[in-house]
């Protein structure tokens, strides 16, 4: 399997090329040369299989230079730190609708699927290619892949681990469980604007000639954690593959009947997984995409409009406070039929204008569908979930959750649904607890009465943030990205 670039089509490199370089030198995502053929009989091969054989599989389909029994221990290894032996629980809420509880890793966020895994991908990337560089792994985050990163690579030989984070735009429980992080390849900053300054101030560094110039000088080549590297993504695939082998097994569906996604989204990247999934024969027929107020993805699918220039807001749901969607470059490529000149024009035009259209007429976005859940309608969900199923949900969940019903009931589709299930409700404390009728403002007093109320075990990762020692306290502006990069690259090597 060889990869090429969403806007240079002749770009082609292999699996590891591109898990060790993260995003091409034109700014452009790679993306495969072309999908695994899954088939039916294929799923009903994984059904019997548990997750890490299952993730490694799908990975082998994707990763023919790595063989199946290393796919598999890297799997087994990253996947050993879960709290649930299926490591993706499936939970029926009611009939025909279920939760895919993504939120069992180390740091209880759906980001641990894929980040418990990337740096044993990464590693042997770097041997399969000779490379001896450390490897900065640079990281913009709006709350859950931060932690996510910083715990996965953690006293990684060979790598160093930069997070940046918008300091007012992450819920306390996860700026603690970034502050706190503990590791002697960690670094960890806080970044005065939004989690969009973040992740183009990173991103820009990938293309700035003087910052891989001196860190090559140093030794140092980067690469990263978010989805945009491929060995982040790819992973994420096998739950949307597994969710569906879980739902033959236990007799809710026939092998190749249809079912639904309902997914949170900021960054598209868990969307985009699952059409990857789809466009390898597994049977969906709905993506239920669904944003918060910064719904920007549900103006596109609705209208053909991706369009930047609108107001930013501050939400109960901070890790989908995002307007600037990378990975929604990836489906523009698939759409228009791998047209890297059309992907070209049209990201030319955001980056000009804040804003792109597309063509219905020359585009198929059906299995798509978007709406978006305010704070009221968020708070909804997670009351009445509670009250009628007695299942309690993180905020991020409950957007899902949300923009599903309305779906449901606008549409009277009976089609079985899965949601995706986020990240651990304690998490967001305070907000979950006010969904559910009590107001506390301090996030320990909020876990103590959320546990009364709904007799959820919080994970030690959680209750351990009492009390933990601050160690990354410092905050830069976002011009000082670069300048901050390079000084830890400094620090690497006096």
């Amino acid at each position: 399997m060889k990869y090429t670039c969403t806007r240079n089509s002749k770009i082609e490199i292999s699996a590891s090329e591109a898990i060790v370089k993260g995003i091409s030198d034109d700014g452009g995502l790679f993306v495969p040369s072309s999908f695994p053929i899954l088939s039916l009989a294929d799923i009903e091969n994984l059904i019997p299989l548990d997750y890490p054989e299952r993730a490694a599989k799908i990975l082998s389909m994707y990763m023919d230079e790595f063989s199946f029994e290393e796919l598999l221990g890297y799997a087994k290894r990253a996947y050993n730190r879960f709290d649930d032996d299926a490591v993706c629980p499936l939970v029926k809420v009611e009939d025909g609708l279920y939760m895919l509880e993504l939120w069992h890793g180390p740091t209880c966020a759906f980001k641990d699927i894929a980040l418990t895994i990337l740096p044993y991908l990464l590693t042997a990337s770097k041997k399969k290619l000779g490379i001896n560089e450390q490897t900065l792994v640079l990281t913009a985050t709006s709350g859950d892949t931060g932690k996510a990163a910083l715990e996965g690579f953690k006293d990684v030989d060979g790598t160093h681990v930069v997070v940046f984070y918008p300091v007012s735009g992450v819920s306390e429980m996860q700026r603690l469980q970034m502050v706190t992080q503990e590791g002697g390849n960690v670094h960890v900053f806080g970044i005065k604007g939004n989690f969009d300054d973040a992740q183009a101030a990173v991103k820009r560094l990938f293309n700035d000639k003087e910052t891989i110039d001196a860190l090559k000088a140093k030794g140092i080549a980067m690469s990263s954690a978010n989805s945009i590297n491929w060995g982040r993504l790819a992973p994420q695939i096998a739950y949307y593959i597994s969710a569906y082998c879980d739902l033959v097994d236990s007799g809710e569906i026939e092998l190749g009947d249809k079912i639904n996604f309902a997914v949170p989204t900021g960054n598209f990247g868990d969307v985009l997984a699952g059409y990857y999934a789809y466009r390898m024969g597994l049977p969906v027929e709905k993506f239920i995409v669904a944003s918060n107020a910064n719904n920007a993805l549900t103006d596109f699918f609705n209208d053909g409009v991706y369009d930047i220039n609108r107001v930013f807001y501050k939400t109960m749901s901070p890790s989908m406070d995002i307007l600037v969607s990378s990975n929604l470059e990836r489906l523009v490529y698939e759409i228009y039929d791998r047209d890297d000149e059309k992907v070209r024009e049209l990201y030319d035009s955001l980056k000009k204008t804040g804003r792109f259209e597309i063509d219905f007429d020359e585009v198929n976005l059906d299995n798509f569908v978007a709406g978006w859940a305010d704070e009221e309608d968020t708070k909804n969900a997670i009351s009445t979930f509670f009250d009628l199923d007695d299942y309690i949900m993180d905020t991020h969940t409950a957007v899902a959750a949300s923009v599903y019903n309305d779906y449901s009931c606008e549409t009277d589709d009976e089609t079985p649904t899965v949601v995706l299930s986020t990240a651990n409700p304690y998490k967001f404390p305070i907000d979950v607890l006010g969904a559910i009728g009590s107001r506390e403002r301090d996030s320990y007093k909020a876990v103590v009465k959320l546990y009364n109320l709904t007799a959820l075990e919080c994970p030690d990762c959680i209750l351990e943030l009492e009390g933990a020692k601050e160690i990354h306290t410092k905050v830069v502006d976002r011009t000082e990205v670069k300048k901050t990069v390079l000084e830890v690259a400094d620090e690497i090597t006096a």
